[in-house]
């Protein structure tokens, strides 16, 4: 499908951009984001945000499977590896929100491991110590990203949209200026539970926030490695809140 040139984003729509990290609650978030009458996109489109001609490739991606819906303000992605950045300042835009989420580590970690154990081969990921790194590695990698911004954004933690959703989402929605509240229900995509495109569980395909903690006690992290990030995490935490334009916190 070709993109049509009187819907083209790059001129008629403005952006959202949660950087975070796996595990995070972030298909959640895009499923929530993405239900509202104004916003498209929902899944990670795995792309690097580094000039304008990333914008037409997310339109191209997003066109493969959906479509625009009539009327809409903004285009939505996440970025929750280092192999993917965000240069806002050389994409030629002049409206663009950015939402930055992190999770604390020890439920993270664990619930990392539990994913990729489950895959029929052996993954990096499966290894709690790997875990840990490609954790500690990328909110590193926020907390550069948060001193460097010349852009505002909006933290908030993770775990407040299964903890506090009633209390998120109207600051979700005041940030980024929608002219509807946004929903604890929502839609189901042509994309959700696939492979790459975010969490494949049932839980995302019951088209409502499930609040029931899940339990990764079967999962084993050395005490040593948890320590370390949790260290890491505090000092990261306190970055992007303290250079944070707004924010929403635990």
């Amino acid at each position: 499908m070709q993109p049509d040139p009187a819907n083209d984003p790059s001129e008629h729509h403005a952006r959202i951009f949660l950087l975070s990290h796996m595990r995070a609650f972030t298909s959640l978030a895009g499923h929530i984001l993405g239900s509202h009458p104004q916003i498209n996109g929902y899944y990670e489109m795995h792309i690097s945000y580094e000039d304008a001609a990333a914008l037409d490739r997310q339109l191209e991606v997003f066109l493969e499977g959906d479509a625009l819906k009539p009327g809409s303000r903004y285009f939505f992605d996440k970025l929750l590896h280092n192999d993917y950045a965000l240069e806002p300042d050389r994409l030629g835009l002049t409206d663009m929100k950015i939402l930055v989420s992190l999770l604390e580590p020890e439920h993270t970690i664990k619930s990392i491991v539990n994913l990729f154990a489950q895959k029929e081969v052996d993954d990096l990921y499966a290894s709690p110590v790997e875990a840990a790194n490609y954790y500690m590695a990328r909110i590193q990698a926020l907390a550069d990203f948060s001193r460097a911004a010349s852009q505002p954004y909006f933290y908030f933690d993770a775990e407040l949209f299964q903890r506090a959703p009633e209390q998120l989402l109207p600051r979700l929605t005041h940030w980024l200026e929608l002219d509807s509240p946004l929903s604890e229900r929502y839609q189901i995509f042509s994309q959700t539970g696939k492979a790459r495109k975010g969490d494949s569980s049932a839980r995302i395909r019951s088209g409502c926030i499930d609040r029931t903690p899940e339990n990764y006690s079967h999962v084993a992290v050395p005490e040593k490695v948890l320590d370390q990030a949790r260290e890491v995490y505090r000092e990261c935490r306190r970055q992007i809140i303290e250079k944070a334009a707004d924010s929403f916190v635990v």
